[in-house]
């Protein structure tokens, strides 16, 4: 089955998405990476400006920019190059066409988006045809072209499967159909019910029930009656193929997760797990501005500290016998270890306790991975194997298992380990062809592709000091393509492999920044959607085999944007005194700087969000305010800094887990040997830094300000988190475990414990209805600083704004006050 990769904007924790890329083979990645360690921003779009740069312009809503391509795709014929378009002064997004990808972009007719949009879609085991989903119906077409419609209705049918015998298997609601793609016709083959199995007659419930069945000859009659009614009934659907298949009971105190269906029909892989809404035991959240003039309190999601484990149960369904199997973990390695045995001892003898480590079952989900859209069970087109991707959830392992339909039990294909924890993205996985899977993994410290035999044989496709994503199999199987920063950390390029591990990773692109792609129909054309740190996204073409510069598609960036005078950032690699890799940083310098001048500039360093994040590179920044306001900070005579601290993303695995139980000491020693680079090497007054940055990027502006207490004149922190108890569980638990299990990790990396140490210019600037980082973080901090008697801080609150601040006169608001803050301290 080939599903497609759609491109997909995610909203997640401490999120702001930056456009993914790849870049050229080099065979000597580390050599090369550290004998280049400054790159200077291309000439495009770098003409000298002519437009007035101003605080107003730069948080105005950013239609002003242009309206960059987003989500690119091929049409299904691969005819057809489409992306979609904010519309002018609206949110609303519109679906534009290039009509044989060329010529000018047009608008897509409502009645007509049902002809190139899919919510998901697979293609015939033979070809012959592709079936997708549109707002939840379900649509085929065929290679002569046409296009048939086989459900109308509002059930929305989703999670297609194409079947061995040409039909095509999709689910709706707990139900399981089969439908010929010719006639229409439609038939259930499998239904899931999470309740009691039925019974002819009830087991008597007490001593009265007994002797009232036992006395009473009318009673028997009615359950004699009562049972010859279930025997017909059940002989009837066990014996009339007409009839739809009794449904699978399954205990009524779970719910489904995920489910498959296997291509020949025969067996139904589902997950289940007991219900747990992410609200539960949550909170609430006012709202003081409100239509109707009152305080609105909504739900909010629970915190860290209140988590639940979570574990789903996988059951292999029958469909020829209607038997079911609950299968085990224990044919996991390491599925009963306990691998929080030193933190938890840690913490227990700091308490003046003891631990003794036991072996018991861990928690074990099906693996989520942000970004990936083809799940987390597969099987093979022929439909006689199936794989699972599994997570403990404790976080520090992953399993790739296949499932022994005869023995009814799990078989590892694959166990990725890790102390820290395991990353939640870089964990695709598909199947080559009947026996063999691919899957991404850090097994070697960077994310890199694999193939595995499932006789137990691996090979390693891709190896080197760079990181691999987005990867999408060809049609024909030999290749895999990727994009990768194998020529620079902070450069991303398209690349392929073979898969059969006879090669080396073969560059399709060479045009520095960021690149990222989608497959055409056939693999044999390229949709790049590619930027540099002066010029957005904008769309290109070339075909596969093509030695020929890609083609650009589109121009959607305004004049206006264009005729400013931005700054081009440099990308250096900063010495780091704590670790043999350099702290790759964007350097903003003013016009006409002079490192040799007598006075010293003052500067500014930037501290991007997320923590998981890559924004020291070489592509458009998705802080694109702030990269405004960058070239904004040096006509005023600021040099300004952003780095990739450790922990951001694209530098593999030792540099992303580098935080793991001490978030905010490895980053701020990285701050600091940023602001000595740039007392050192740039002409910065030490005594005229400052600092800012929001979410990740505010917990940190605290951190920095509350331990290195003189590092910066002054920091504004941007909807910060102050406490990481208060977070979420998703993010936190994979870096700092569970607060029950590991305080400790979390008094050492909470900014409220070290608020004591507040000696500088503060700001806070926190939204009121933020559902991401509670408002609740500030009023807790504010209250500490209060109690602590410390001076010359101030908080700004924005009533109407959530994390992702939504209004232009917010954006200007705030960073007003920044620009404040840093000209009445730093000049």
């Amino acid at each position: 089955m080939v599903k497609s990769r759609l491109v997909m904007a995610i909203g997640a924790a401490l999120f702001v998405a930056s456009c993914a890329s790849t870049s050229p083979q080099n065979t000597n990645t580390a050599d090369t990476q550290k004998n280049t360690p400054t790159l200077q921003a291309n000439s495009l779009a770098s003409a000298q400006g002519t437009a007035a740069l101003t605080m107003e312009q730069i948080m105005a809503d950013p239609d002003w920019m242009g309206r960059f391509p987003e989500q690119a795709f091929w049409s299904m014929d691969g005819e057809d190059i489409l992306f979609y378009q904010k519309r002018e002064g609206s949110d609303i997004r519109d679906l534009m066409m290039l009509e044989n990808g060329a010529g000018e972009p047009q608008k897509v007719a409502i009645e007509n988006l049902h002809q190139y949009v899919a919510d998901e879609k697979v293609h015939a085991a033979d070809d012959s045809f592709l079936a997708y989903t549109f707002e939840g119906n379900i649509f085929v077409r065929f290679n002569d072209g046409s296009l048939r419609q086989l459900t109308r209705d509002d059930a929305r049918q989703h999670n297609l499967q194409p079947m061995t015998n040409g039909q095509l298997s999709y689910q709706q609601d707990n139900n399981f159909f089969v439908i010929d793609v010719n006639s229409g016709l439609s038939r259930q083959v499998a239904s899931l019910a999470f309740k009691e199995k039925p019974k002819a007659n009830e087991e008597p419930k007490d001593y009265l029930a007994r002797e009232e069945q036992e006395l009473i000859q009318f009673v028997q009659k009615e359950r004699k009656a009562s049972e010859e009614r279930f025997a017909q009934r059940s002989n009837l659907h066990a014996q009339n193929s007409t009839l739809a298949p009794k449904p699978f009971y399954l205990p009524e105190n779970k719910e489904l997760v995920s489910a498959s269906l296997s291509p020949k029909g025969d067996f139904l892989l589902v997950a289940i797990t007991e219900p747990q809404s992410w609200r539960d035991e949550g909170d609430i959240m006012p709202n003081y501005i409100s239509e109707d003039g009152r305080v609105k309190s909504e739900n909010v999601r629970r915190r860290v500290a209140d988590a639940k484990p979570v574990e789903h149960q996988l059951v292999l369904l029958n469909l020829s016998d209607g038997s079911q199997s609950t299968l085990t973990y224990n044919t996991l390695p390491g599925w009963n270890e306990d691998v929080l045995a030193e933190v938890k001892r840690e913490n227990l003898e700091a308490e003046g306790e003891s631990y003794t480590s036991e072996e018991k079952p861990r928690p074990i989900t099906l693996m989520s991975d942000w970004g990936w859209d083809n799940g987390a069970i597969q099987w093979n087109a022929e439909g006689t194997e199936v794989a699972v991707m599994l997570e403990a959830w404790d976080n520090k392992d992953r399993w790739l298992a296949t499932v022994d339909t005869a023995g009814k039990k799990l078989v590892s294909q694959d166990r990725l380990h890790d102390d820290a924890w395991i990353n939640y993205t870089h964990n695709e996985f598909g199947w080559l062809n009947s026996s063999e899977l691919w899957f991404m993994s850090e097994a070697d410290g960077y994310s890199q592709l694999y193939a595995t035999s499932i006789d137990g044989s691996t090979r390693q496709l891709t190896k080197g000091h760079y990181v691999v994503e987005s990867a999408d199999l060809n049609r024909s199987g030999d290749y895999l393509y990727f994009q990768a920063n194998i020529e620079h950390p902070g450069i991303y390029e398209v690349y392929r492999v073979k898969t059969d591990g006879s090669g080396e990773p073969e560059a399709l692109t060479d045009l520095d920044g960021m690149t990222a792609f989608e497959l055409s129909p056939e693999s044999d054309e390229l949709l790049l959607t590619h930027s540099t740190p002066l010029m957005p996204p904008e769309l290109y073409h070339k075909a596969v085999d093509s030695s020929q510069t890609p083609k650009r598609l589109t121009h959607t960036v305004s004049e206006k944007f264009l005729s400013i005078d931005w700054t081009a950032p440099e990308l250096v690699g900063v010495e780091s005194s704590h670790v043999d890799e350099p702290i790759y940083t964007r350097i903003y310098k003013p016009e006409g700087f002079d490192e040799h001048r007598a006075e010293e500039y003052p500067a500014v360093v930037f501290i991007h969000g997320a923590g998981y994040l890559q924004n020291a590179h070489m592509g458009w920044s998705g802080y694109f305010r702030e990269f405004m306001f960058h070239s904004l900070l040096n006509k005023n005579g600021y040099v300004v800094a952003d780095l990739d601290y450790r922990g951001s993303k694209g530098y593999g695995r030792d540099w992303r887990t580098a935080i793991y139980r001490q978030m905010g000491t490895p980053e701020v020693e990285d701050l600091v040997d940023v602001a000595t680079y740039l007392e050192n090497d740039l002409n910065v007054d030490g005594d005229k830094l400052g600092t800012y940055g929001g979410s990740y990027g505010g917990f940190l502006t605290f951190m920095a300000l509350f331990k290195e207490p003189g590092l910066f004149e002054a920091g504004s922190a941007l909807r910060p988190v102050t406490d990481w108890a208060h977070y979420n569980t998703s993010y936190t638990s994979n870096i700092l475990n569970l607060p029950q299990d590991d305080a400790i990790a979390y008094r050492r990396s909470s900014p409220i414990y070290f608020a004591e140490g507040l000696e500088d210019a503060l700001l806070i600037n926190s939204p009121m209805v933020d559902d991401n980082v509670f408002f609740q973080d500030s009023v807790r901090l504010v209250q500490r600083l209060i109690e602590l008697k410390k001076e010359d801080w101030e908080t700004a609150i924005y009533p109407v704004e959530p994390h992702g601040f939504r209004q232009p006169e917010s954006w200007l608001n705030e960073y007003r006050r920044i620009f404040k803050l840093f000209e009445e301290n730093l000049k």
